[in-house]
């Protein structure tokens, strides 16, 4: 399997799905914002970029690197049973899939994660840069972790990467502030995550908040009880955030970066 061009497959998917929506949502926006684009956005994109840098620095092609190095040393499940290659590129997309999901619930539930993944919930408004607002140690024990399910799996390299670009890209779509016809909106979000249903987990109110985790397949939240239909006081009226960091204090980097260390 050749991984040299991995990263600018996934960098260009990103670039075109970010670039993409975020003309579509100025067209078709769902909400209106008292937050002017330019002052979340450089903090939003600034936390991405320090994000890049440093898994590239500490955790260069983790995930792919975990299956070459559990196919080399013939363990993981899918060759301990001889799967077929197009069964474990399947099972690989959705476990890692419902990884991602069981990930994000644990964030919310343990209070030392939770501190690192409140970044993301503390942005005031909703677009695609909410997508990006993730803090470094997050995204490090995120890597961590696919790495970790990639070997015990025993998963094929190449279903790793489309896994990284898909969710690249539907974190982006899920986060989008986009009209979607209701119609359109309740066909999708029988299969996958639209920005409708994720943007309820972006309620100041709490139970919300705990809800509808998923960032591409819609199944988990299903499953597990987790799914919302609707927030409580509509999606045009409902405020997004998260109590006791108002929206100023959360949208330079510096404040991105400290704010897991803060005692709130």
């Amino acid at each position: 399997m050749d991984t040299f061009d991995e990263p600018a497959l996934r960098l260009g998917v990103f670039a075109a799905f970010l670039s993409g929506l975020a003309i579509l949502e100025a067209v078709l926006p769902r909400r209106s914002s008292s937050y002017a684009r330019m002052s979340r956005w450089p903090g939003n994109l600034g936390i991405v970029v320090v994000d890049t840098v440093l898994s590239r620095l500490l955790m260069p092609g983790i995930t792919v690197g975990a299956c070459l190095w559990a196919a080399q040393q013939q363990i993981g499940l899918f060759h301990a049973v001889s799967a077929p290659p197009w069964v474990a590129f399947i099972v690989t997309l959705v476990l890692l899939d419902g990884a991602i999901y069981a990930q994000h619930v644990v964030f919310h539930k343990v209070p030392v994660l939770w501190r690192m993944h409140r970044v993301h919930h503390t942005d005031p408004a909703f677009d695609v840069t909410t997508a990006l607002r993730f803090h470094p140690i997050e995204i490090l024990l995120s890597l961590l972790i696919k790495a970790v399910l990639a070997i015990v799996l025993g998963a094929p390299g190449e279903a790793a990467i489309v896994f990284e670009v898909v969710l690249s890209a539907a974190a982006i779509f899920s986060h989008a502030n986009l009209r979607l016809p209701q119609a359109i909106d309740g066909i999708l979000r029988l299969i996958i995550v639209t920005p409708d249903m994720h943007r309820i987990h972006h309620s100041v109110i709490h139970r919300e908040t705990d809800s509808n985790f998923g960032f591409n397949l819609s199944i988990w939240d299903r499953l597990f009880g987790t799914y919302r239909a609707n927030p409580a006081d509509g999606h045009t009226d409902m405020t997004i955030g998260l109590g006791g960091f108002p929206g100023d204090e959360a949208l330079q980097l510096w404040d991105l970066l400290k704010q897991p260390f803060q005692r709130r």
